[in-house]
């Protein structure tokens, strides 16, 4: 049984890949969101958002003191833009009929939506390298080791892996690819609410009450300090803890979903 889900789940994977080969405007755009925040708050805001930040980080000039502070955050962004593609690429598999025909073929449940996420997780790495490559153009350095860096790489995609189950699952629940395309903004939203631009601290109290409880900002937190070399403390467990959190529940509404629409909308 375990045999024909993996096959199942790698057939489908294949799948999503040729898509993305064949279509590769949706990865670029996911790409060019964060990479025109990452040239905007850099070159409009870096200079005025860099003094404010004080001995937090390198002394390398104010707009240069943002870079090194911002890049966490703009690949934190990276990664809740790129779950966006998921929610809509599953709704038009759910209305375009495509999922009727699987219906009549030997599939095992959950190979449609794993290899809608084990796609999107490997497109999302494809678009983290992107980003990083022009963060480092712009003059992004970074006292990581080869270790810290991998270390940072698995944070992200873990992280990556949990948003874009919750996609898959906010996919299922919208009735068109429209809606679909909408309701997971709101992931794009939060890393503003984070630690990711700004320190927390700068924030009024309530605000920064919810800056400092919600998921991205010991994520955001948890990169930052492994990029720097510095220690990652508290923000790490609770970094891994959100994560496998909020992957496990939106696994497990996908599967409902899943069930309750091929029941709703039968072949």
């Amino acid at each position: 049984m375990t045999t024909f889900a993996v096959a199942d789940s790698a057939t489908m994977l294949r799948r999503n890949l040729k898509h993305q080969l064949r279509y590769p405007s949706l990865t670029l755009m996911l790409a060019g969101f964060p990479i025109v925040f990452l040239l905007l708050f850099v070159y409009v805001f870096g200079g005025q958002l860099g003094s404010g930040l004080g001995g937090t980080v390198a002394p390398q000039g104010d707009r240069g003191a943002y870079l090194t502070y911002l890049v966490p955050g703009i690949l934190i962004v990276t990664v809740a833009s790129a779950a966006l593609g998921t929610a809509i690429s599953v709704a038009s598999d759910m209305t375009g009929g495509i999922i009727d025909r699987f219906r009549t073929m030997a599939i095992t449940r959950a190979a449609v939506l794993t290899g809608h996420v084990v796609g999107s997780v490997l497109q999302t790495l494809a678009v983290l390298v992107l980003v990083t490559a022009v963060a480092l153009a712009l003059g992004f350095r970074s006292g990581a080791s080869a270790l810290d860096w991998l270390a940072a790489a698995a944070i992200l995609l873990l992280f990556a892996f949990a948003l874009i189950w919750l996609s898959a699952a906010l996919g299922l629940a919208a009735r068109s690819v429209e809606t679909a395309s909408n309701t997971p903004m709101f992931l794009t939203l939060l890393p503003f609410l984070s630690s990711g631009f700004v320190p927390t601290g700068t924030m009024p109290a309530g605000l920064r009450q919810f800056a400092e409880y919600q998921p991205f900002t010991p994520v955001t937190q948890t990169v930052r300090a492994l990029l720097s070399g510095g220690p990652v403390g508290s923000n790490a467990v609770a970094a891994v803890a959100w994560s496998v959190g909020i992957a496990f529940a939106s696994y497990l509404w996908a599967l409902r979903l899943y069930d309750r629409r091929r029941a709703a909308d039968p072949a």
